[in-house]
């Protein structure tokens, strides 16, 4: 049903991708494991693995525009949904650093403008960990601050519009700073408009038939919106992790289990800020999912290992099932996992 409504067969899903070719011959025996998975899955994306500063593996397989039949590129463009709340998350950390704001701060300091008695009870560390139980600014929370989870999109647009009060700043020139700042030249926040190779979207229907998103409907662009590529995902977690962007220590914060959500891919999962790990596993496999409509992403590191795996997709499938709709991708992390 997918390969006809993609018009990619077998030979095609081989054919069309494009490889680094400096790199291919680098990747160990298990690595070439890969193009399995992306048959068995009808995978249509970008996958990137590397080790260390090597990129071990790069491919795009399949359509940029299905209709026209363009085919992808690796270094073409997607929206990267919630890993895009690490981002957000960094730039709060970086003005924690600063001692321009404080975790424990009451949002009445910074929206005296809401009138709901949570103004003073919730904290910009309950907006990262999604323990706020905001549900709408002028309404009641759904359950008392810090005692359970759920998760939020509206948490971390107050995020943004924090740093635009602390900047006085818009959060798209905060961010576009940031990415300019540390050569993420592929990263944008969706207003910036400089983007020329973003992909389309596509989700499937009911019916089997994909339908094209014809633009990015997420609202809280700090908790979704940003639009990036493969190569650039990588830098960023280089980045991340050789203490450039934050230091060891507030990174620490960020590995920090602060809740557990029940997890429509993995059942149960930990959150830190910004960051997804399984329990205990902080220093083996730490990164995060998302999914902005037509675009499910997904960004791992593994510490002990030194790898990271990139897979941004542009086809959302079995979208009343994220497990199926995401089951390239976590077929490839148990892959790079086991990886030596």
């Amino acid at each position: 049903m997918k390969l006809n409504v993609l018009g990619i067969s077998l030979f095609l899903l081989i054919s069309s991708c494009t490889t680094n070719n400096a790199n291919k011959d680098q990747y160990s025996s298990s690595l070439s494991a890969i193009d399995s998975i992306v048959i068995n899955n009808h995978f249509n994306g970008v996958i990137l693995v590397a080790k260390d500063s090597t990129i071990q593996y790069e491919k795009a397989f399949g359509y940029s525009d299905i209709d026209n039949k363009t085919k992808l590129k690796t270094k073409d463009q997607f929206y990267i949904g919630s890993i895009s709340k690490q981002i957000t998350a960094v730039l709060i950390l970086r003005e924690y650093e600063k001692g321009n704001l404080q975790l424990t701060d009451k949002l009445d300091k910074y929206f005296p403008e809401i009138k709901q008695p949570w103004a003073k009870q919730v904290t910009i560390h309950h907006l990262l960990t999604h323990t706020h139980g905001i549900l709408e600014i002028d309404k009641p929370l759904e359950f008392e601050v810090g005692t359970q989870f759920h998760y939020s999109q509206i948490g971390f647009g107050l995020l943004g519009q924090i740093l635009e009060k602390i900047n006085h700043k818009s959060f798209e020139k905060i961010s576009t700073e940031l990415f300019t700042q540390y050569g993420l030249k592929n990263t944008f926040h969706p207003d910036n408009k400089k983007y020329n190779n973003l992909v389309k979207g596509y989700e499937e229907d009911e019916n089997g038939k994909l339908i094209y998103s014809t633009d990015n409907p997420v609202k809280y662009i700090a908790g979704g919106g940003f639009i990036s590529n493969a190569e650039d995902v990588l830098k960023w977690y280089r980045l991340l992790y050789s203490g450039k962007l934050v230091k060891t220590t507030t990174l620490d914060m960020m590995k920090t289990r602060y809740a557990t959500r029940n997890h429509p891919i993995f059942d149960k999962i930990e959150y830190g800020y910004g960051l997804l790990f399984l329990d205990g596993e902080q220093n083996t496999q730490i990164g995060a999912f998302g999914y902005a409509p037509g675009f499910p992403s997904t960004a791992y590191y593994y510490p002990k290992t030194h790898m990271n795996l990139i897979v941004l997709e542009n086809i959302g499938y079995n979208l009343d099932d994220f497990k199926k709709t995401f089951k390239a991708h976590t077929d490839l992390m148990k892959l790079i996992k086991n990886e030596k």
